[in-house]
């Protein structure tokens, strides 16, 4: 394999939070932690035994070499472009149980990341891995994003890489009907999808249980694999026409944060040593329950955790 395995490329914000379930208006303490979908699930593949790099566009400020150095910590390389113009990306997390609910304030206007081209990044190193991964968060940032997506995504299929991409709806950064003409036109690019089934049908319009929406997205888009998830029920693979469910395995939750992308970033990790669709999503599965019960974005988990929970586990079933 390639010196790196798995290249994301996105934008990692820092995360503050008051203890406990205070109010922000009311806190006198905020918790500060790095997080972000790509690099989140580089540190959940290198968990698994995967090398990976993440590859982003920062700002030279105390808060990008934080956000920068947390990952660093978490034994995952970079490949930033340090920029004098632009911020650092922010949200907020006030937790609160029902009826309040946990709510999440972003403040990433005119980050320095909003402004990064293809033509500032290593794209040797995108062409060189094994794998490329990115979100449909990135290009939902801004226009330029867009452009820079899809010239990675055709920079990595130039080189034969892998393209990975986790379509990551979020409404509070464009509408369904954007992001169902940005992802679709970047779709052709696109070798892997990892979707929820909500965005399936919400934002793509496809109608049907998620075993369905898996066979219609593969056939249509020509997906070498899809993998759609249903929350509390699991998820389910499909490759080479023949559709894959994995059940989700029990967990107590103290954060559910970031439990998407461990489950994605296992899912590549093992699919790049080689297991196939059904024992990888056994192993996304493990390492979701497991991030569940872990606070903060990261899965700082271990393969022998991981390895625990798929034995004690239920079998997946394949159609």
């Amino acid at each position: 394999m390639s010196d790196d395995e798995l290249v994301t490329f996105g934008e990692t914000m820092l995360r503050l939070s008051p203890p406990d379930q205070e109010r922000l208006e009311d806190t006198r303490e905020l918790e500060v932690r790095a997080g972000g979908a790509e690099s989140n699930v580089a540190i959940a593949a290198k968990r698994l035994g995967t090398s990976a790099t993440w590859m982003s566009k920062v700002p030279e400020t105390p808060l990008g070499r934080r956000a920068v150095g947390e990952l660093r910590e978490h034994g995952i390389d970079t490949d930033v472009v340090w920029s004098h113009r632009g911020r650092q990306g922010t949200y907020y997390l006030e937790r609160a149980g029902e009826p309040r609910g946990t709510n999440v304030i972003y403040d990433r206007e005119n980050t320095a990341v909003s402004t990064a081209k293809a033509r500032e990044l290593d794209l040797e190193r995108v062409k060189n891995a094994t794998v490329f991964f990115t979100t449909g968060i990135t290009p939902a940032l801004s226009s330029t994003l867009r452009d820079t997506t899809a010239s990675l995504l055709k920079a990595a299929r130039e080189g034969g890489t892998t393209t990975a991409v986790d379509f990551n709806y979020r409404r509070k950064l464009w509408s369904p009907d954007e992001a169902k003409e940005t992802m679709t036109q970047l779709f052709p690019g696109i070798d892997v999808l990892v979707i929820a089934a909500r965005d399936a049908r919400t934002v793509l319009g496809f109608e049907g249980d998620p075993r369905q929406l898996a066979h219609k997205l593969g056939s249509q888009y020509d997906f070498e694999t899809v993998v759609v998830t249903r929350g509390s029920e699991g998820a389910i693979g499909w490759h080479d026409s023949v559709v894959h469910e994995q059940p989700a395995y029990d967990t107590d939750t103290v954060s559910r944060i970031g439990t998407g992308d461990a489950f994605t970033g296992a899912f590549i990790a093992r699919r790049l040593d080689g297991d196939d669709v059904p024992t990888a999503l056994e192993y996304a599965a493990a390492t979701a329950a497991l991030k569940r019960t872990i606070p903060g974005d990261v899965a700082l988990v271990s393969e022998e955790e991981v390895e625990a929970v798929v034995r004690e586990g239920g079998e997946a079933v394949s159609r």
